[in-house]
């Protein structure tokens, strides 16, 4: 990775995290828990997957549309995440794959 790729790693993450900021404050919230969840559980997909930006265009259709962010996600930020992640392998599951195990073992 160059000083180029880690400069611009970093304007696109200050950019994505204006996006948040832009948000009214529930849906902040709300990604915030989102996010917490989502670093916790460690689907590989997050590190340079489109996924967060996702979440946060998908946030600013339901602002624009006038609905509430439990509209859009439900009461369960957790299965709500579960499903967005739930064919993606975790950190978890490499490791465990690594250490001569099942994949999936180590998040059932």
């Amino acid at each position: 990775m160059s000083i180029q790729d880690i400069v611009e790693g970093k304007k696109q993450w200050r950019a994505h995290a204006a996006r948040v900021k832009a948000l009214p404050p529930d849906y902040r919230i709300v990604y915030k828990e989102l996010q917490k969840y989502l670093f916790k559980v460690g689907p590989v997909i997050l590190a340079d997957g489109p996924l967060l930006p996702e979440i946060v265009a998908f946030f600013e259709e339901g602002v624009a549309e006038g609905k509430g962010v439990l509209e859009l996600i439900g009461t369960d930020v957790a299965a709500f995440c579960d499903d967005l992640i739930k064919d993606s392998p975790t950190y978890a599951d490499a490791y465990q794959e690594s250490m001569g195990g099942e994949p999936g073992a180590a998040t059932k």
